[in-house]
């Protein structure tokens, strides 16, 4: 009988957001920059067990925007986090859990993406880091 590999080692999933680079405009769908080699790609097959973000510059804006995060669906990683979470320093907790009730299983291979609603965003930088199987 052939020896089957474990894939239950946890791995790290990073992306990055910065206004400098990336702008600030309101929209959907905006893919995240990967930070090391393995980019910002989650496998497919691949289930989301945590993570956080982690705000390097406090994001600003002009208006009362909100961020959501997402992976597989839309909002499953984070919803509307307000604009005075975002704040340098501030570690935020996102949406899956390692008991399976928010897991999140991806069906091809996924990037972690952005949305920008309500108003524009003017500075700031943050990495969204991510667990998986």
């Amino acid at each position: 009988m052939p020896v089957i590999e474990a894939t239950a080692r946890l791995k790290t999933v990073q992306g990055e957001y910065d206004f400098a680079l990336d702008g600030g405009a309101t929209g959907n769908d905006k893919v995240l920059r990967g930070i090391d080699a393995q980019g910002n790609t989650i496998p497919v097959g691949s289930v989301i067990t945590g993570g956080y973000v982690e705000v390097l510059t406090t994001v600003t804006s002009g208006g009362a925007p909100t961020v959501d995060l997402s992976s597989e669906a839309s909002n499953d990683i984070a919803a509307a986090i307000a604009l005075g979470a975002l704040v340098a320093g501030t570690r935020l907790d996102v949406v899956p859990d390692s008991t399976g009730s928010t897991a999140v299983k991806t069906t091809a291979a996924r990037t972690i993406r952005m949305d920008i609603n309500t108003a524009t965003l003017t500075a700031g930088k943050f990495r969204v880091v991510l667990f998986y199987k």
